[in-house]
């Protein structure tokens, strides 16, 4: 089971839903290319509201996604992509199915 997790808040700016969203299915693809990443996630909540959800084994997998492309491409296109401040948040999972 993954005992580690990550998520990030994202609130998309005017005008670019679409982009988040190209920007989501990209992370996903790349997130293919990390072994130590068990899941990736990226979800709509409503319309702007957008979040990632990953899940890892053990800390250094995610000391490793947080140093990788994927968080590198994020805080790279922050400023014209999302009206938020981004924080990841860091879990712990406690139970799952």
């Amino acid at each position: 089971m993954a005992k580690h997790a990550i998520w990030v808040m994202l609130k998309a700016k005017p005008g670019k839903d679409e982009d988040v969203e190209a920007f989501l299915k990209q992370g996903a693809a790349m997130s293919l290319e990390e072994p130590r990443t068990v899941a990736w996630y990226g979800v709509k909540m409503a319309p702007g509201m957008y979040g990632v959800f990953d899940t890892f084994n053990d800390e250094e997998g995610r000391d490793a996604h947080l140093s990788g492309e994927i968080a590198k491409a994020l805080m790279a296109n922050a400023k014209d992509l999302f009206s938020n401040e981004i924080k990841i948040e860091k879990m712990e999972i406690l139970a799952d199915k």
